[in-house]
Parts: structure tokens; sequence; C-alpha cells
């Protein structure tokens, strides 16, 4: 069972969504034990307005909204890291 979870809002429209999902790829590929789900807001926007989410790309970490727009690698890692 995965320790966290990253949900990340994306839509197809978004031009800085397709960075922020290397850098959840790439983070998830180094870190075990982090589950993640995309969710595209014009798919599900149900499942934005539950967060309050307003902009793309937003990564919400086991249910909390931690960013808005794409994180460095690093911010996500440091973001896991204190949630492990």
């Amino acid at each position: 069972m995965a320790k966290v979870k990253i949900e990340l809002f994306t839509s197809p429209m978004c031009p800085h969504c397709p960075a922020a999902k290397r850098v959840v790829e790439e983070v998830v590929s180094e870190i075990p034990d982090v589950e993640v789900e995309y969710i595209n807001v014009m798919e599900n926007p149900q499942k934005a307005m539950e967060y309050g989410i307003m902009a793309v790309p937003t990564i919400v970490i086991n249910g909390e909204v931690e960013f808005i727009g794409a994180p460095t690698k690093e911010a996500l890692i440091e973001a896991i890291k204190k949630r492990l």
C-alpha cells in the first residue's frame, strides 16, 4: 500500500501540464511507496471542485493542495519525504 498519494490535476489545453507530469513521473520512479493518479479536470470537474482547484497543473499530496503550477523535482521530493 502506498504511503503517499499524489493527485495531478491537468487539462488537455494546459501548456505547463506536460512539465508537471514529467517531474511527477521522474520523482515516482525514484521513490517507492508513492501512488499517482492523473485527473483531467475537463473529464472530472467535480474532483477539482472538491479541492477548490482553479488552475492547472495542481498537485495534491495526501489530500492537501501542495503545488499550483509545475514544481521543481527537488521541491516535489521534499514534499513527499515530509509525508513518508
